[in-house]
């Protein structure tokens, strides 16, 4: 099945789990299934096509479905020779990503979503600001589409063991785990790099995934080729060229030939005033702390400050993530003033101050923000 789409694929796997028994379907069963995934007529076309059809209305998909259960059965088998210790190390469920309802689409949101869907293999490098939302956009652009999802956390000491894989004593026996990237090959997952301007040259070891091709695990000998959807989107802070004005100390200097292989970049701002607005509001929401008014303050003096940082006129910034940490912290203590003092505690003493003191201006109505010609237009996003 691994020409199939991955759509496609996923009916058939519904039908052979509501169907265990069952080869032939009418074209209603089909569509039911699809339906319950999501799924629409492009999707399940194929299932219904001349070739599979048996009769009028039904169709035959045991070239599909019977290697699947073979293959779950052959899995079932695996598993229950293998010892517990294993399972907790060589982890065979997939993770789909959740939709979650404090999520506001906006920015490149929708251009990820048909890369995604395109189920194309195109590497996407994402650069921003900390807190202003890359990585919990591309979960999202995920779980839209009922796409599986691996994140893999990229630190200075991230190496080949960690993304492809490792021998791992299992019960008295060395056996091969495979990793998170060979995992997401395998299955067509959305592979997420988050942070990958925390690497050192030891991910070098991506740089042939990173061209769409089959990948050799040396110490296996095993070729792995990559399914339909497998995509490598990564996040980062910088562009890969290291931390100019030192903010990011931890940002490595990414090698160019590595850079060179992702398809396109994307260049993550904050998001407008409108659109934040709402975001902050669906978190008052889900703590149960609704506060329009409060809302459109935090905004805007977040605002204030980034124009501000902007323009080199301050060292800090809040963030959108800051915000929603904010009105957490409200919905804890119910004190406005307070909530902002502690989630700005992490600031040198003057940068606190004068943050508080521009919030207090804000909120008595002494400093006011016009939102610009591209807020306006995003507001009815």
């Amino acid at each position: 099945m691994n020409n199939v789409k991955i759509s496609t694929q996923n009916i058939v796997k519904k039908l052979a789990e509501q169907y265990p028994d069952q080869t032939e379907f009418r074209k209603n069963l089909i569509v039911s299934a699809a339906e319950s995934l999501g799924y629409k007529g492009s999707d399940w076309y194929p299932l219904c096509d001349a070739e599979n059809r048996v009769k009028i209305g039904t169709y035959d998909l045991s070239a599909m479905i019977i290697p699947l259960r073979d293959s779950i059965t052959e899995s079932s088998n695996t598993q229950a020779n293998t010892a517990l210790s294993m399972q907790s190390i060589v982890n065979q469920e997939r993770s789909m990503a959740k939709v979650d309802s404090t999520f506001v689409p906006w920015g490149s949101y929708t251009d990820l979503v048909k890369i995604i869907k395109s189920e194309m293999f195109y590497p996407t490098y994402i650069s921003g600001l900390s807190g202003n939302g890359k990585t919990f956009m591309v979960e999202q652009a995920a779980a839209k589409l009922n796409r599986e999802f691996i994140r893999v956390q990229i630190n200075p000491e991230t190496d080949e063991d960690d993304l492809l894989g490792g021998f791992r004593l299992i019960n008295g026996e060395t056996v091969f785990s495979k990793g998170p990237v060979l995992k997401a090959m395998e299955n067509g997952a959305i592979l997420l790099l988050d942070e990958i301007d925390r690497a050192t040259n030891k991910i070098m070891c991506l740089q042939g995934i990173l061209e769409g091709k089959p990948v050799v695990v040396k110490k296996t000998g095993e070729t792995i080729s990559p399914a339909t959807g497998f995509n490598v989107i990564a996040t980062a802070n910088t562009k890969g060229k290291g931390s100019e004005d030192g903010r990011f100390t931890a940002a490595t200097i990414i090698d160019d030939a590595f850079l060179e292989r992702f398809t396109v970049a994307i260049d993550q701002k904050f998001p407008s005033v409108s659109i934040e607005k709402k975001i902050v509001g669906k978190h008052m929401d889900k703590f149960g702390k609704t506060d329009e008014e409060f809302a459109d303050k935090l905004v805007t003096w977040a605002d204030i400050i980034r124009k501000t940082f902007y323009d080199d006129g301050v060292d800090e910034v809040i963030s959108t993530r800051r915000l929603c940490h904010i009105v957490q912290t409200y919905s804890i203590f119910g004190d406005k003033m307070k909530s902002i003092d502690l989630c700005i505690a992490r600031f040198d003493d003057d940068t606190k101050a004068a943050f508080l003191d521009l919030y207090t201006k804000v909120d008595d109505g002494v400093i006011t923000n016009e939102p610009t010609t591209e807020e306006n237009n995003e507001a009815n996003f």
